[in-house]
């Protein structure tokens, strides 16, 4: 729900505008293989829309059709919400643009708005984060060691950036390497990156799917040292593997959480997770959505279900999930994808020993280049405006 009054949102304020394009987002360096997908690169696209309502703007993530934006233009804002405060569910293509609306008309960062713990002129708000850019990098590399010690540097760039906790992928086995070569490397890198970050840290890993029961079970072994924080995706969602895995798990007595939810995820995923074979929720922030979002962890949070949103890709999942965040009583910790955007700035947000400091600036805190979003709405984009 939301902390402030809506009923101030009379009837005039209208969607008098919306803009949408595509922004250009870029990371430091190229990302490499998973174990199901090719070469990610340095960036790409996401798609942006810019909203103007009574006078004051609003942007955000939202993959807006033409057509919708057409009906929705001249639409009173009052009408999209409920009166707990929950935007309905046939206007939240716009949920994004909205927040960052609604923390502009009421001064407030959008934290502010979704949550009362953290108000007050003297309140400061962080997030948990992990760096989650440490791919196949290394695959031209065929001596053992000599990966490995490739991939810890990339580590340490992200120790330099304020990282301390990091999620790797694994599973090289499953089609980029043979099978005993890829797993060894999988465990060499594993062990490898624990030994640098130190005990302290979290070390997740994420295999995309790539092994079955038995492999995750030799793997786990293999890696038992390093006290994983989590394994995420070892195989399709099986409700039989799940439990014939967290079974073994128990009888070795190995507290790694398993994740699991990103991408087309099963349709039992939820009741999985409330039989116990599941620890961390994954769905996608953006596609599943930041007020669907709400609701599942007032949900999950009575059964000790943990949440973390998938974020990689597209550069503005990582500042949102810090909002999200600030609602979610079982929050886990946020996924980081490092890259820049054009014509977009952050200021007062930066990565402290492990923590994302989030500014207490309106909306999302994400200052938009009018000059430079105007260009790339009229290069690729559309504007609509009502009557």
């Amino acid at each position: 729900m939301l902390y402030v009054d809506l009923e101030l949102l009379n009837r005039s304020i209208r969607l008098e505008e919306i803009s949408w394009t595509e922004i250009p987002y870029r990371r430091p360096r190229a990302a490499g293989k998973n174990a199901r997908l090719d070469v990610h690169g340095r960036g790409g696209v996401f798609p942006a829309v810019q909203i103007r309502a009574g006078g004051v703007e609003g942007f955000g993530w939202c993959a807006l059709t033409r057509p919708r934006a057409e009906a929705l233009a001249g639409l009173p804002l009052s009408a999209m919400f409920r009166p707990n405060g929950m935007l309905r569910k046939k206007f939240r293509c716009l949920e994004f643009p909205l927040l960052d609306w609604l923390g502009q008309f009421f001064h407030k960062p959008v934290y502010e708005l979704v949550t009362k713990k953290f108000s007050g002129p003297a309140a400061e708000f962080s997030v948990p984060v992990y760096d989650t850019t440490i791919y196949f990098d290394e695959l031209h590399i065929k001596d053992d060691t000599e990966a490995v010690a490739f991939i810890l540097d990339e580590v340490s760039q992200g120790m330099d950036r304020g990282f301390r906790d990091f999620k790797i992928k694994a599973g090289r086995c499953g089609m980029w390497m043979p099978l005993e070569a890829g797993l060894r490397r999988d465990v060499d890198i594993v062990n490898g990156i624990r030994r640098r970050i130190g005990p302290g840290a979290k070390l997740m890993v994420d295999v995309n799917n790539a092994y079955n029961l038995n492999i995750t079970r030799e793997f786990l072994s293999a890696v038992r040292d390093a006290e994983l924080f989590w394994l995420e995706e070892p195989f399709h969602e099986d409700g039989v593997l799940y439990t014939h895995l967290k079974t073994w798990m128990k009888e070795q007595g190995m507290k790694t959480l398993i994740a699991d939810g990103e991408g087309w995820a099963s349709g039992a995923l939820l009741d999985w997770a409330k039989q116990g074979f599941i620890d961390v929720i994954q769905y996608d922030l953006r596609s599943y959505g930041f007020f669907r979002w709400l609701e599942l962890c007032a949900e999950l949070e009575p059964c000790d279900i943990l949440t973390a949103p998938h974020n990689y890709g597209g550069f503005y999942g990582n500042y949102a999930q810090a909002h999200f965040a600030a609602a979610a009583g079982n929050f886990a910790l946020g996924e980081f994808d490092i890259a820049q955007a054009e014509g977009i700035d952050t200021p007062g947000y930066r990565i402290k020993d492990g923590r994302l400091e989030v500014p207490r600036t309106s909306g999302f805190g994400l200052c938009l280049d009018q000059g430079r979003f105007k260009a790339l709405r009229d290069q690729k984009g559309y504007r609509i405006s009502a009557g």
